[in-house]
């Protein structure tokens, strides 16, 4: 299953350390409302184990940590929706690229 979102989400470091809990939750229903509009197919049933790979494609050259980009605000609505049963290790297994 391939999703597609035109957009990048916020760096961890944009909210961690910060007292910025509305602006997070802005982010993360945002977020949500554009996974969840880019589901064609969703499974019949949420997927027990899956390798959910992340790509990003930034824009410029700009040094970014992998760390900043662990996917939260992509792995939330995917639970939600009920294409992946859960987020954990035991469930998944996340992997990064650019």
């Amino acid at each position: 299953m391939k999703i597609t979102v035109n957009d990048i989400p916020p760096s961890n470091n944009q909210f961690i350390g910060r007292n910025k809990i509305w602006e997070y939750q802005e982010y993360k229903k945002t977020w949500h409302w554009l996974i969840k509009s880019a589901i064609k197919n969703k499974p019949k049933e949420p997927y027990q184990k899956a390798i959910v790979k992340i790509t990003y494609h930034f824009a410029d050259n700009i040094r970014r940590d992998p760390d900043n980009y662990s996917g939260k605000m992509i792995l939330d609505p995917l639970v939600h929706e009920r294409i992946i049963a859960d987020d954990s290790f035991k469930n998944i297994s996340l992997v990064l690229g650019a």
